[in-house]
């Protein structure tokens, strides 16, 4: 499938998940308040289950994959993301990684813009790490290049060390 991308505007990957409640519905409602802040939904994955990873003692998590076509900069998609993630109930604890959660809303891809903040660092450092990320991107991005690694996200998912298994669901 062929996608169209307006030239003024910024293609902008983000990745979901949650373990949490009625995570579906969860996604539902971000991704409605993703387009009504954040721009055009142009495509979006399957959604992806997966045990947790980092802390195996909690539900498992599903994941998935949008691309939205965006006129914001960085910096507002990021905070955008960090409003809705409240809107929906998270709640960030200190500086704890990998708890359970209602909903994650990771920057993954600007465009191919290289950013490294404080507060941002895009692409995401952690994509080429972890399969619940990298399957629901290949199957919509697979010949996407990583702007720094200079492999394409299918090359990335065939190579991923991570052994955690990612299953398609039909939710």
């Amino acid at each position: 499938m062929v996608v169209e991308i307006d030239k003024r505007n910024n293609m902008v990957v983000l990745s979901l998940g949650g373990n949490v409640g009625d995570v579906n519905q969860t996604f539902r409602n971000s991704i409605a308040s993703i387009e009504d802040r954040v721009g055009r939904l142009i495509l979006s994955s399957s959604l992806y289950e997966t045990k947790a990873w980092g802390a195996e003692n909690q539900p498992n998590f599903l994941n998935q994959v949008i691309v939205v076509e965006t006129g914001l900069n960085p910096e507002e998609v990021l905070n955008t993301c960090l409003s809705v993630e409240k809107q929906q109930g998270r709640e960030r604890l200190g500086k704890k990684k990998w708890q359970q959660r209602v909903i994650d809303i990771d920057l993954l891809f600007y465009g191919d813009s290289i950013i490294d903040t404080i507060d941002l660092k895009v692409p995401h450092p952690y994509i080429q790490d972890r399969n619940f990320v990298l399957f629901p991107l290949a199957e919509i991005l697979p010949g996407f290049i990583h702007p720094l690694l200079s492999k394409t996200v299918l090359e990335l998912k065939n190579s991923c060390d991570d052994k955690l298994p990612v299953i398609k669901t039909l939710g």
